[in-house]
Formats: structure tokens, sequence, C-alpha cells
């Protein structure tokens, strides 16, 4: 074989292993940022399980209340519906905006129920329901830790999907770029307020 040929087969192996390093690092990266997605899924399914339980709570002593009760039910039934699609499909930009839509609405409804539960003494005072507002506070930690888990996976993703040389390959094999999700309204960006 002649050096030329040598070199030549050399080079073509390299590039074959690196475009199959390059596929297979973004196939890790996109698998990362949908395990973090799954663990946002397990904590807003934890939320959703513990919203009827305080609304059942709280109906005893907000019996003039039921708009507000029936449009947190109603929020908490859309915020899981966009949940199971983005969790369906979290590469899908329109399922995360869905999903980051729907948590806005669900947050505003929240703050309503508990501003009003405020003017309702014996409500405050209820043992079951400071349990449950202590779980939601606790949950509402752990959804923002996998929020920012998830957005870390994506940036990592995004950014090997458009660093050159492995946007190449990116490119050839349809590695769609991944949403970050994000508050959409400034005010849903503070924390739910939960006291009693």
């Amino acid at each position: 074989m002649s050096i030329p040929l040598i070199v030549i087969t050399v080079v073509a192996i390299l590039v074959v292993l690196w475009a199959i390093a390059a596929y297979n690092g973004l196939i890790a990266r996109r698998n990362q940022f949908k395990n973090a997605f799954a663990q946002i899924d397990v904590q807003l399914k934890r939320r959703y399980d513990l919203i009827p339980n305080l609304i059942e709570t709280a109906k005893a002593y907000l019996k003039h209340e039921r708009q507000t009760l029936e449009a947190v039910i109603a929020a908490r039934n859309s915020a899981d519906t966009a949940r199971q699609a983005a969790a369906a499909h979290p590469e899908s930009a329109q399922a995360v905006r869905g999903l980051s839509s729907a948590e806005t609405a669900l947050a505003g409804t929240l703050g309503k129920f508990f501003a009003l539960s405020e003017a309702y003494p014996d409500l405050k005072a209820n043992q079951t329901m400071s349990q449950l507002a202590e779980e939601l506070t606790s949950t509402e930690n752990r959804v923002g830790f996998a929020r920012q888990a998830f957005n870390d996976a994506v940036t990592s993703y995004n950014n090997a999907r458009e660093s050159f040389p492995s946007s190449i390959i990116a490119n050839r094999f349809g590695f769609q770029p991944a949403e970050l999700l994000q508050i959409e309204n400034a005010e849903e960006r503070k924390p739910v307020r939960v006291s009693f």
C-alpha cells in the first residue's frame, strides 16, 4: 500500500470515529434533558395530587367561595393535561410552552386561593390544611430545583447541537433545538406564598 492511501484511510477512519462520537454525544445530551424533564414531571404530578386534598380541606370553610375553588381545580386539570403532553414529548417546544402557560395560570389561581384563605382564621388553624400547605411548599421547592436541572440539561444539549463541528451531525440527523422551561409572566417568577 502506498503512503497517500494509508493517510487517506486513517483520515477517513478518524472522521467516521468523530462523527460517531458527535452523534452519540448529542443522543446522550438529549436523553439527559428528557430525564431532567421526567424529574419535573414527578414533582408536578405530586403537586397536582396535593391540590385536590387542599381544596377538599378548604371546602368546609370556604363555602361561599365556590368560584375560586372551581378555578383552582380547572387550572390544576389544565396544567396536568399540559404536563402529560410535555412528558410525552419533552423535546417539543410547543408542548413545553403549553406547560409553561398552564403552570402560570395555575400559580395565579393558587395565589388567589391562598390570599382568600388568609381571611378564614379557622382554616388557617386547621392542622390538615397546615400539613398540606407545608407539603405544597416543599413540592414547590422541588419543582424549582427540577426546572433548574432541566434548563441546565437543555442548555448543554443546545450548546452541543449548535457548536461546530457537531452542528454538522445535528443538522444531518435532525436534532431539533430544545426549549427552556421559562416563566412567561414576570409576576409568576415570585414563589407561591403558602402560609396559614
